[in-house]
């Protein structure tokens, strides 16, 4: 046992204490100087860095929903396509910012370097397309059309190709069914621009920057429910770019489904018979021009008569709407868009706007009827009608002598309205109106629904226009400058024109009246406009909004959303003229201006009502248009510069009649080649988990060679129109492209002067 005593240790005890309590107390200091350093001497710099920290979403785009026909046959759906993306971000990390690897990309792909490179830049306010205007930190497309050997080797070699991906990803696809293009109904899609999401923000559909968006039509019209809901994963990254976490996760959810009421069988039809009846009027020759008809454009409407739903709708020229998918290129873009190509993005069923000539005449009918004349009285067709020292001629300067207006549609007789109107004028007072003046021919039109949009669900439907007293009025003070500068006494028509309309050009003058009455002058129509009138007088009176879209269905097929018909009002007549019109339309079919086209139709057992019309437009060659319904449809068809509405239409409309109704030449009715006898009335089926059901659809196979649908036609059309812009919304101009309205007497159509017979309607 050792004999130190316990009191020899404490001095180092306390010396050891010491040294620990000041290394504690330097510890302490230093850590103390470090936060300080930190905290208050470079405290701002680190501030700002660690701002530069955020959250980056990187979103997975939801599969677009389809658009089907009635059947459920899809016009519009997806399809999964190799999709080869590039990683800006990994991109990025690279000593040459990822060039070298972006070389090598272009050489697989078939692509030159510029054009891969082109791809992956950012846009701005300078950078032209094609750029990527989505999220850099989103994988961004190169091709959506690699091939199996090309995506192989990219992932094969994922050395060579670092952020380089090669998957299998949905596309939209507009599939043609039946050869039926469907392409002005249908629309586009195209990237979204910053204006439309900063809009969009706070509403119930707001937009993400990768989303795609309906341009036009039903793509459009019903985006917010086929778009669905995209997917987003939250990275948290910093200032360099590199990701440091993941901050949440949403799934895509993918969107509706949109039923529509066109039938793709019937659409083929009506295609290839607008695009035939188009190339046989150009085979004709034009007797006032001593030229073949340009027929350069046109469109047909097939309406159910009893609910304003649309079985299909053409335009003339077409285009493939599938040149969008994966972004348009500069050539394609400049064909579309151009005047030689005679801007085949219009849809002229709804935006074509043109004098409707005789179809017109139910309109002035019933004006006449309103201003207290008799329809089965007695009324003088003569051959002509003179105003002064102007002659206007009746058809081919025939006369029926005194008829009825049931019978003055039938033939068409334009001397009869000619002097109704006239009378209807100098009873308002002529060429010195009176306050509060009748007006029952203008008046009468704008109650048909004429001026204003039907209400169709497409987008960027024109209004038309009818040239009543205000209208004249407005249209002088704005063009009386310009009328002023031009106009000459004494000069050329134009001059003249122009003359009279700088000094008068605000007066309706009985020329105007007259002109007017068969549908002529300053009066403009769409074929939509005209098929809703026509559907109204089948069903009795009932003026519905056409509608494309029949029903939204869910993705999973358990919401079903029907879109049912709307009316916009009754038509002003009452049931006895409506049936007095209805047997004057069938007589033209059996015994009138269209008798000659429809000789051997079953008059018995599908009763035929019909009007021609056949509309000058100065400068051009005439618009030919046919007007139609039964009991179930109604068919309107125009063809620009075609001719006649019973030569050029006529016939085609005929025959589209015909294969719904399972029809031949001599009117036997074959049920089972019958496309669509009766409108159908249900939807397609639902199966449980939101898949439909849909027969299969074969090519329409015609007895001749179709129209390629992207074959265009000259220009030229007498739409009036300038092309708009295709992500735009407002409509185009009214007058844009008209030539002079004629302010005085004289007509807008040059045949209806002394001089050449009248057309033949």
């Amino acid at each position: 046992m050792s004999n130190i005593p316990e009191t020899g240790r404490t001095p180092r005890v306390q010396i050891r204490l010491v040294v620990i309590q000041v290394l504690v107390f330097s510890l302490l200091l230093t850590l103390g100087g470090r936060l300080w350093y930190l905290q208050v001497r470079n405290g701002a710099e680190y501030t700002d860095e660690a701002k530069n920290n955020h959250v980056q979403q990187v979103v997975q785009p939801a599969v677009r929903g389809s658009i089907l026909d009635s059947q459920g046959v899809p016009l519009a759906d997806n399809e999964t396509r190799l999709v080869v993306s590039a990683s800006r971000t990994e991109l990025m990390k690279m000593k040459d910012s990822g060039k070298s690897v972006l070389i090598r990309l272009a050489g697989v792909l078939g692509m030159t370097p510029k054009e891969v490179g082109d791809k992956v830049r950012l846009c701005d306010n300078e950078t032209p397309q094609p750029c990527w205007n989505g999220s850099p930190y989103q994988p961004i497309p190169v091709t959506d059309e690699a091939t199996t050997q090309q995506a192989l080797q990219i992932r094969e070699r994922a050395e060579d190709f670092p952020g380089i991906t090669a998957e299998p990803t949905a596309v939209r696809r507009y599939a043609g069914p039946a050869k039926a293009n469907t392409a002005q109904v249908l629309g586009y899609l195209s990237p979204v621009t910053d204006e439309e999401i900063t809009k969009a923000q706070d509403t119930d559909s707001p937009f993400l920057r990768s989303d795609q968006v309906g341009r036009s039509g039903l793509e459009r019209t019903y985006d917010k429910y086929l778009r669905g809901d995209a997917g987003v994963t939250r990275y948290e990254v910093d200032n360099l770019g590199r990701v440091i976490g993941e901050a949440k996760s949403d799934q895509a959810e993918p969107g509706s489904n949109i039923v529509t009421s066109i039938d793709a069988r019937v659409q083929a039809v009506a295609e290839f018979e607008l695009s035939e009846a188009m190339k046989a009027a150009r085979k004709e020759m034009d007797r006032n021009t001593n030229q073949n008809y340009k027929a350069d454009a046109g469109a047909v409407v097939v309406l159910e008569s009893k609910t304003g739903r649309v079985v299909s709708m053409a335009s003339q020229p077409t285009y493939d709407p599938n040149a969008w998918v994966g972004g348009i290129s500069a050539k394609d873009y400049a064909k579309l868009t151009s005047k030689k190509s005679n801007f085949p993005l219009l849809n002229r069923g709804i935006q074509s706007q043109a004098a409707p000539g005789s179809i017109f005449k139910v309109i002035s009918s019933t004006a006449a009827v309103k201003a207290g004349y008799d329809f089965n009285g007695s009324y003088p067709c003569p051959s002509s009608y003179s105003i002064g020292n102007q002659v206007f001629k009746n058809f081919e300067s025939q006369g029926y002598g005194s008829i009825d207006l049931g019978r003055a549609l039938e033939v068409s007789c334009d001397t009869v309205f000619y002097g109704l109107a006239h009378k209807e004028w100098q009873k308002d007072g002529g060429n010195k109106p009176k306050k509060g003046a009748n007006d029952y021919f203008y008046k009468t039109a704008k109650e048909f629904g004429l001026a204003k949009e039907t209400g169709i669900d497409l987008p960027n439907e024109t209004a038309g226009r009818i040239p009543d007293r205000q209208w004249k009025q407005d249209f002088w003070e704005a063009n009386k400058a310009g009328w002023c500068k031009q106009g000459k006494k004494g000069g050329d028509y134009v001059e003249q024109l122009a003359y009279e309309g700088c000094l008068e050009g605000n007066r309706m003058r009985a020329g105007d009246a007259v002109n007017y009455s068969i549908g002529q002058g300053d009066t403009l129509v769409t074929p939509i406009q005209m098929a809703t009138i026509y559907a109204a007088i089948a069903n009795g009176g009932t003026m519905y909004d056409p509608s494309v879209g029949k029903a939204i269905v869910s993705p999973d097929g358990k919401t079903v959303q029907e879109i049912k018909p709307k009316s916009h009002g009754k038509l002003p007549i009452d049931r006895k003229l409506r049936d007095q019109l209805d047997k004057a339309l069938a007589g033209v079919a059996t015994t009138g201006s269209a008798a000659w086209r429809f000789g051997g139709w079953p008059q018995d057992k599908i009763p035929m009502h019909a009007k021609t019309g056949t509309a000058e437009v100065y400068g051009k060659q005439t618009t030919s248009w046919f007007a139609s319904y039964t009991e179930d449809y109604t068919i309107v068809m125009t063809i620009s510069q075609g001719g006649t509405g019973s030569g050029a239409s006529g016939p085609a409309v005929r025959k589209i009649y015909e294969a719904m109704y399972g029809l031949d030449a001599k009117g036997g009715q074959n049920l089972k080649k019958a496309l669509l006898p009766k409108p159908r009335t249900g939807l397609p089926e639902i199966q449980p988990d939101g898949t439909i059901d849909a027969p299969e659809v074969k090519p329409f196979v015609p007895d001749k060679k179709p129209l390629d649908g992207n074959e265009i036609a000259p220009a030229g059309d007498n739409t009036g129109q300038v092309p708009q812009d295709p992500g735009a919304a407002s409509n185009p101009p009214e007058d844009a492209g008209q030539a002079p309205a004629d302010p005085g007497q004289a007509p807008n159509d040059n045949e209806q002067l002394a001089g050449p017979p009248a057309r033949r309607d």
